[in-house]
């Protein structure tokens, strides 16, 4: 039954709006696509594709043993109790060589001896200028000539100092395996003949790496940091495998090689 405090409440509410609630937006989910990163060689605008040439084993073996170069050039001249360290450094670059030659065989194509030495019909074509556009994807027939020289140094340098007697106090690890004499000559070898060898042809490498950047402007020093080269579209090769069945596998070479130079020089 209405009463009086009914009636007025409703006499009230008869001249307003009753506010209604605003309805609630739910937000729908955005799908969210993530870009999958493409690792086929990449277009360039100037008509240039991004090849692998350098697997990291070969590059790693190339910037350890320049290391190793120049650590051993710093410890030969500083003599005294350098010595011995010269000694390390010549048995760890022996190491590197020998994992370079196996590497040779097994390694990444532009690697391999097999691909990059020239033939001599090759390095005559080259020098006429009638190279195909893969003569320098890799090694350059010269390129690849003063790579073999400079193991072949290396090489006997380090076969040297295993050998060797300067008269001073300081013999190779293996010279006891040879006569007073041949321990001699062979130190004459490594001190006289054998570093000037070596460093002229750091120094030729070296020049040879200027003459590219500036002349022929080709970054040598990045491709084999990064191990990717710029190369034409139309004469691009597929790129080298590098991955880590590729990487253990040479891993593998190289503790090898390193137990093999250490049982030696310890036998």
């Amino acid at each position: 039954m209405p009463t009086a405090a009914t009636d007025n409440a409703d006499s009230l509410l008869a001249g307003r709006a009753i506010p209604v609630a605003a309805p609630i937006a739910i937000p729908v989910p955005v799908p969210v696509t993530v870009p999958v990163p493409d690792t086929r060689p990449v277009d360039l605008p100037d008509g240039l594709v991004r090849v692998r040439v350098w697997d990291l084993p070969t590059r790693v073996f190339h910037w350890s043993l320049a290391s190793a170069i120049a650590g051993l050039v710093a410890t030969g001249y500083a003599g005294g109790a350098w010595i011995d360290w010269h000694a390390r450094i010549g048995s760890l670059v022996l190491a590197l060589l020998m994992f370079r030659v196996l590497w040779g065989f097994v390694g990444g194509s532009w690697s391999r001896f097999a691909v990059f030495v020239p033939t001599p019909a090759q390095l005559k074509r080259y020098l006429r200028g009638e190279a195909g556009p893969d003569a320098e994807t890799g090694h350059s027939p010269l390129g690849a000539l003063s790579v073999l020289a400079m193991l072949g140094v290396l090489l006997l340098q380090a076969a040297s100092g295993m050998v060797s007697d300067d008269g001073a106090g300081f013999t190779g690890p293996l010279n006891e395996y040879v006569s007073s004499a041949s321990g001699l000559l062979a130190t004459a070898l490594h001190k006289d003949v054998g570093q000037w060898l070596l460093l002229a042809l750091v120094l030729l490498h070296v020049l040879a790496i200027a003459y590219y950047r500036i002349v022929k402007r080709k970054r040598l020093v990045q491709a084999m940091v990064g191990g990717d080269k710029l190369l034409p579209a139309a004469a691009a090769t597929r790129s080298v495998r590098d991955n880590a069945g590729t990487r253990a596998l040479a891993l593998t070479l190289f503790v090898g090689c390193l137990l093999v130079v250490q049982g030696g020089i310890g036998g």
